[in-house]
């Protein structure tokens, strides 16, 4: 009952005991004596007063007696421990083969410690005994398990063994299979209250319990953890981000306006078109510019108009392709000065207009003072002061890449800083006020009687190219990433186009469609009504 209770606490613990070892003689020694005490007998008829001893003794009434010989542990030691002692009196008393030790000899405790120091020798069972300079035996162990055996005893299972004079990886051996686990189990049994954490969480503590139990929580976006049962998560490097398993860093995704992405090349497509629509015109005019209508309407602008439109449209390729610090100052000040420079025409063109009404009033002779000289020079000198302003922007500050970390936790945007935001909106501003400008002058000429008014097409042109860039601001400021690149190219091709279409589509359905219309009797017919 009493190793039924003990089994039930401690059956499966593992423990190290001191190995057992087969003593020559001492099972025939032990059973004698036993033997004797036990049935009261002589075995060697020394004493008289006890009977002696008979061979063939029932043993039924010892049946509850539990002693082993074969479960004997710490008899060896003391079996070594004699023979230690007895090595270390030979060589004290100097005892050797073929020579009587001495007799008369005083031994003292201290003598026989000392002597101990180097003993060296082998019992019969192949151990060998020795002691180290702090004075200790080498150590050497069996792990044992408490196991149940067939018949329902308790039994300490052999299940490894530590040898400290092995080399060292050899010393200690655990025959995992062989254990028995407490219940009788031979899967092992889980000792702590909560699994270990996988790389990419960290242990939070459960309120109120052991240190041992917690919970396993991932970790942030932006931290990681690379090792098992971290107590904390660590932050990502600036331009890095967490894998998905949070469990390492990642080089952050790049992301700018490319030529291979959809977007991309969409906006290749319009802008290869408009500037194909451009050299469609500029042909079609120069074909037909001895002829009254491409006359009438100031040949040498509008064939500047048209190269001024085609590099507009050309300019929008350099705010696509990964940003350097070369396409950054190009791409600005290219859009400002192409811009400038196709405005400034059309404000020629605009000035035409008025000074051509002006010449037919009685008397004028306006038109002397803006001929075509002076039209060349009006254009040089608006593109002029938008050159200064780029060239003051380029030097003070100008545009740089920049890798922007803040608008993306996960990806870095790579886009151009504007430098100096002074610049950037002067040379906006200095496109718009062009761009008012001549729309109220060609608002005014509007309903001026011309043989072919172009001051009607000019305001519609200038109406779109205000309402786009009046909405590009808004969407400009607000849109996130490579977006932001995008509204500006639609933009730009968005005011291109319109000034294309208003201005000359009206011009070439005349000299495709109604060529009959392109004559000088027709225009004066017009001009006399």
């Amino acid at each position: 009952m009493k190793h039924h209770i003990c089994f039930s606490v401690l059956g499966g613990a593992l423990g190290f005991a001191v190995q057992k070892a087969n003593i020559s003689g001492l099972e025939d020694f032990l059973v004698r004596g036993f033997w004797e005490t036990e049935f009261l007998c002589n075995g060697t008829n020394t004493e008289k007063s006890q009977k002696p001893c008979k061979a063939n003794q029932d043993l039924v009434e010892l049946s509850n007696n539990d002693d082993d010989v074969e479960e004997l542990r710490y008899s060896t030691n003391i079996y070594k421990a004699v023979y230690a002692i007895s090595h270390s009196l030979h060589r004290i008393l100097k005892c050797s083969e073929g020579q009587a030790c001495k007799k008369a000899v005083e031994i003292k405790p201290w003598e026989v410690v000392e002597a101990l120091k180097y003993v060296n020798f082998t019992v019969k069972n192949g151990d060998r005994v020795w002691f180290d300079q702090t004075g200790a035996a080498v150590a050497r162990y069996e792990v044992v398990n408490w196991q149940r055996g067939t018949d329902g005893s308790v039994q300490f299972r052999p299940v490894g063994y530590y040898d400290a004079s092995l080399p060292s990886g050899k010393r200690f051996v655990l025959n995992t299979d062989a254990i028995m686990w407490p219940g009788g189990t031979k899967e092992l049994p889980v000792s702590v209250c909560s699994e270990s954490c996988r790389p990419g969480t960290h242990k939070v503590l459960q309120k109120g319990k052991p240190v041992c139990c917690f919970d396993c929580v991932p970790c942030p976006v932006g931290e990681f953890s690379n090792t098992t049962d971290s107590i904390d998560c660590k932050k990502c490097p600036e331009a890095y981000w967490s894998s998905q398993n949070r469990d390492a860093c990642l080089p952050k995704e790049i992301e700018f306006l490319s030529f291979t992405e959809v977007m991309g090349k969409i906006l290749i497509f319009f802008t290869l078109f408009g500037v194909v629509l451009t050299l469609i015109v500029a042909t079609l005019f120069l074909v037909n510019k001895d002829t009254p209508l491409v006359k009438a309407n100031n040949s040498e602008l509008s064939f500047l108009l048209l190269f001024s439109l085609s590099l507009c449209f050309l300019c929008s390729l350099t705010f696509i392709g990964q940003p350097t610090e070369w396409s950054c100052m190009l791409r600005h000040t290219a859009f400002g000065i192409t811009f400038v420079l196709c405005i400034s025409c059309i404000l020629g063109k605009t000035i035409v207009v008025l000074m051509a009404f002006k010449a037919t009033l009685p008397g004028s002779n306006v038109m002397k003072w803006f001929g075509p000289a002076q039209q060349r020079l009006t254009v040089l000198f608006f593109t002029f002061i938008q050159v200064i302003i780029c060239i003051l922007w380029l030097t003070i500050n100008p545009p740089f890449p920049l890798k922007n970390l803040q608008y993306y936790m996960e990806k870095i945007i790579l886009e151009c800083a504007l430098g100096s935001p002074v610049g950037f909106w002067a040379v906006l501003g200095y496109v718009g006020f062009l761009a008012l400008l001549c729309f109220v002058l060609a608002f005014l000429a509007r309903k001026l009687p011309d043989t072919f008014n172009e001051a009607k097409h000019i305001t519609f042109s200038m109406l779109i190219f205000c309402a786009v860039w009046i909405t590009f601001i808004p969407a400009y400021v607000s849109s996130p990433g490579n977006l932001t690149v995008a509204v500006e190219i639609f933009a730009i091709l968005a005011s291109s186009y319109g000034i294309l279409f208003c201005i000359f589509a009206p011009k070439c359905f005349i000299l495709v469609v109604r060529p009959e219309l392109n004559t000088k009797k027709h225009l004066l017919g017009k001009t006399q009504h």
